[in-house]
């Protein structure tokens, strides 16, 4: 196949992808508006612009950029305080500052913050997610009107209330999930959520159940071409800047794990910074035109790539053809119920728990579960904007818990065979431990540092002991090691002793011998690493014994026994 038939071939792929996409977007856009408490029709303008203009500067060319239940839910409870009239433009302001931080977190590079969140962090979040989204859609499905209040309170107040349920609303909601649920299991899969809103939508008009609310009463389906508006910049308060962060941290952590899950056909590479500014990109058009916010798509994404979706031009035809559909069907969509939106994104909230994914944290211990399960709780009980801000900082602090609680020192030993074993390190340095060289395993940064001083053996007592600690891989040095080297350093310098640092990183290397505090009084002797391993601690081994003995007495006391082999091609510095 020539090159230019391939190309064509790629873009009759990525029209039939963007028109499927187009039709699956209609009930996911209404159902995701209607779950951040707006008119639906603000979903349809998020469908239209946001993939359309993110898709031009994704580079995971297949990632669909829309609006998510996770980034709806969090919208929503940003403007639940805003009156019932302002909420569409309070959303619109949401959805641009969204973009604003999007666009910002890409020019600082933040992309590469994305790997410190840690995965029950975001299981916990994502749990909680979907269960909100149950219960939040549980008050529509079953169209009962609720008393002011959050998700939580708001469910509780239905499932105490059950007679006050609207019972024609739930049978068309319950017409609705049978049949989501059988054409799930058939070939028309792909259209189950159309058929799943046109049907009951034609029984409630064969029926005349005027009562049961339909999305034209959510206000209006107005058709004709969408035009930009300036966001209503009198509506900005603290407390909307904060959420639209915290929807933005939303999208980016979620949008990162689209993006590094996939492959370009063409095997150009993916940039999660790159996705980053197209999300942004595709907030602030969504926003210009009244949309809510959207990031990268799951769900979307993999119905974009199962209908033979090749590029980015499969996103904008989506949105081309989403236009199409609003300028010329904009009026029957108005009669969709509101509860058969519902059934879809309950659906959609079932289907978005991982159980295995929950299983497999809560079998690793109990540092994992605590993040999974307070992250969701957070979620379930306050707010998707304080969840997602509690597991950002529960994600650090468990980083830094973790790393320094991971440090192991291992003494190096040489047996009579010749083998070289680790075994535990003593608590104190006796005689027989004249020389000692440890291994030392894990992060030295900060806390890390203090639990190297707390595992190093007590040189008091001991008989002019000698410590060599290898810190082969270890790049980084803080001020909190230098104290803590310069401190173990004084106390064996006071038993008579020394300390040795070997296989020194460049990184390192040049710092330490800076730092006069460090070398002073020749504390401390420096090995820099080399490509053979072990070289820099045989000869610390070998200057230790003529150090200590001053080349008259005994020879110190081997690793284990044996003669240690002399580096000459070691650079060396002793302080």
């Amino acid at each position: 196949m020539s090159e230019d038939t391939g190309k064509g071939g790629n873009l009759v792929k990525d029209l039939i992808a963007g028109l499927v996409g187009a039709v699956a977007s209609v009930p996911s856009g209404l159902a995701t508006a209607s779950l951040a408490g707006v008119n639906p029709i603000a979903g349809i303008y998020t469908s239209i612009f946001a993939p359309s203009a993110g898709g031009l500067l994704v580079s995971a060319q297949r990632m669909f950029i829309s609006a998510t239940a996770a980034s709806a839910l969090a919208a929503g409870q940003a403007i639940s305080g805003v009156p019932d009239e302002q909420r569409m433009d309070a959303i619109a302001l949401v959805t641009v500052a969204t973009g604003a931080f999007l666009a910002l977190f890409w020019l600082l590079g933040a992309a590469r913050l994305m790997k410190y969140v840690s995965h029950a962090v975001m299981t916990g979040f994502l749990i909680g997610v979907a269960c909100v989204v149950i219960m939040d859609q549980t008050i529509p499905f079953a169209g009962y009107d609720p008393p002011e209040g959050n998700t939580l309170f708001q469910f509780w107040s239905l499932l105490t209330n059950l007679g006050d349920v609207h019972l024609r609303t739930v049978i068309v909601g319950a017409v609705a999930f049978a049949l989501a649920l059988i054409l799930a299991r058939t070939r028309l899969a792909t259209f189950a959520s159309i058929i799943t809103m046109i049907v009951p939508a034609l029984l409630v008009l064969w029926l005349g159940w005027s009562e049961v609310r339909v999305v034209a009463d959510a206000g209006g389906m107005e058709g004709g071409f969408p035009l930009p508006g300036i966001p209503a910049l009198s509506l900005i308060t603290p407390d909307l800047i904060l959420s639209a962060f915290s929807v933005a941290a939303i999208i980016a952590i979620q949008g990162a794990g689209v993006s590094q899950s996939l492959t370009n056909i063409d095997g150009k590479p993916i940039s999660v910074g790159r996705d980053l500014l197209a999300q942004g990109a595709g907030n602030l058009a969504a926003g210009a035109f009244g949309g809510i916010p959207a990031g990268g798509s799951v769900g979307q994404t993999a119905l974009n790539m199962s209908v033979g979706a090749q590029t980015r031009w499969a996103s904008v035809a989506c949105g081309v053809f989403l236009l199409l559909i609003l300028l010329f069907f904009s009026r029957p969509v108005g009669f969709v119920p509101m509860t058969a939106l519902a059934v879809l994104m309950i659906i959609a909230g079932i289907g978005a728990i991982d159980v295995d994914d929950a299983r497999a944290i809560w079998a690793v211990g109990w540092t994992p579960r605590i993040a999974a399960f307070v992250t969701f709780l957070a979620g379930i009980v306050f707010s998707l904007t304080i969840a997602i801000l509690v597991g950002i900082v529960l994600s650090t602090v468990l980083a830094v818990v973790r790393a320094g609680n991971d440090v192991r020192l291992r003494q190096l030993r040489r047996e009579k065979s010749g083998a070289m074993v680790e075994t535990d390190v003593p608590t104190k340095l006796g005689h027989r431990h004249a020389v000692m060289v440890i291994n030392v395993y894990g992060s030295l940064f900060f806390a890390g540092a203090r639990t190297l001083a707390r595992l190093l053996p007590a040189p008091e007592g001991a008989d002019r002991p000698v410590v060599i600690l290898r810190l082969r891989g270890h790049s980084h040095v803080g001020a909190t090691l230098v104290e803590v080297l310069k401190e173990y350093a004084g106390r064996l310098k006071a038993a008579g002793g020394r300390l040795y640092l070997t296989g020194l990183d460049p990184a390192i290397m040049e710092p330490l011998i800076r730092v006069c505090r460090l070398s002073e009084d020749k504390e401390v002797a420096l090995y820099a690493a080399t490509d053979r391993l072990g070289a820099s601690t045989r000869e610390a081994m070998e200057d230790a014994k003529v150090w200590r003995y001053d080349g008259d007495g005994p020879p110190a006391e081997e690793v284990g026994g044996g003669k240690a082999a002399s580096a000459t091609g070691d650079q060396r510095t002793q302080s």
